[in-house]
């Protein structure tokens, strides 16, 4: 087995790596064996049902949890490398702010914490949103607040953003002016994003890139515009009332029956011949899916998967 040579260590195509990755809390595997990659520059959704693992996911990126088994990797470092924090900010649903802080306060505490603090962003974004800085975290907005939030992750400078479902509490014009102001500074600054949300119309619209948890285990993972038109809605009738035996080549991914009549979420192992309905479903269409049916085959695009083992063997 070798060594991580220079250019191993080196390697930034990768903002988050996983092998083989675990986490167990008590006798329940919260993540079991995941390995997945998440290329550099991406806006990446973070997608699966309540208890799917992805809290816990974050929590081992950000060390807030420990793995059990396996190795994640931010920017082809360990997470628990020194220098690996300065590389990543978090932001959760609660978004922790001092309530009695100030906003300017707010952003001079994040001057004194981050080395690589800028302050330029930080008071764009305050500003644009209208935010007064002489005004206490405790007086403003929910949107306000996430404004501040936001402020706050994207002055660190981080390459890589996460995000525990920000925008959950916000209604939706203010969600929509924060998913305006999360595209735009991450494009100028080149952030990859990884980001939580059980809105699947918000995904669609902000994310180019697809992780989906079930059950502790990656479902599906790649690019977006690559998994999602391998699927067909397939919709017929079948004289026997089961799925018809000219879907048997295919993956069907899930199917839902009325009578004699049948939809079907198919991925395509070739032509799909019978006289039915084809129709190209969206990405919503298709994460429901994977939701609905944990226990279909996972989809995992070339780029998503780690390669040998021994590349990360010390």
């Amino acid at each position: 087995m070798r060594g991580v040579t220079t250019s191993d260590a080196a390697d930034d195509r990768w903002a988050l790596e996983a092998r083989g990755l675990g986490k167990k809390y008590g006798r329940r595997w919260a993540l079991k064996d995941c390995s997945f990659r998440v290329p550099a520059g991406r806006i990446a959704a973070l997608v699966g049902p309540n208890g799917a693992g992805k809290s816990t996911l974050l929590n081992l990126a950000t060390r807030l949890a420990d793995p059990s088994a396996g190795e994640l990797r931010i920017f082809g470092s360990p997470v628990s490398a020194p220098g690996a924090m300065t590389r990543w900010a978090y932001l959760g649903q609660d978004k922790p702010l001092f309530k009695r802080f100030t906003v300017a306060q707010t952003l001079r505490m994040g001057l004194e914490l981050n080395p690589a603090w800028d302050q330029e962003v930080a008071e764009r974004i305050i500003r644009s949103g209208q935010v007064p800085l002489t005004s206490r975290i405790e007086d403003l907005s929910g949107g306000q607040r996430t404004r501040v939030a936001f402020a706050l992750a994207f002055g660190k400078r981080p390459e890589l953003l996460l995000l525990d479902e920000p925008m959950a509490d916000l209604d939706p014009v203010a969600r929509e002016e924060m998913g305006a102001l999360l595209l735009s500074e991450a494009a100028e600054h080149g952030t990859t994003v990884l980001m939580s949300s059980h809105l699947l119309t918000e995904i669609e619209d902000m994310c180019d890139y697809l992780l989906v948890l079930a059950d502790g285990r990656v479902r599906m993972a790649g690019e977006a515009d690559e998994l999602v038109p391998m699927h067909t809605v397939v919709t017929g009738v079948t004289p026997e009332g089961d799925l018809p035996a000219a879907l048997a080549p295919h993956t069907v991914i899930e199917v839902r029956t009325s009578g004699r009549h049948f939809t079907a979420m198919v991925r395509r192992q070739g032509p799909l011949e019978g006289e039915w309905q084809l129709s190209r479903p969206g990405m919503e269409e298709v994460l429901l899916a994977y939701l609905r049916s944990p226990g279909a085959p996972a989809l995992l695009s070339p780029t998503a998967v780690p390669g040998h083992r021994e590349e990360f063997a010390a």
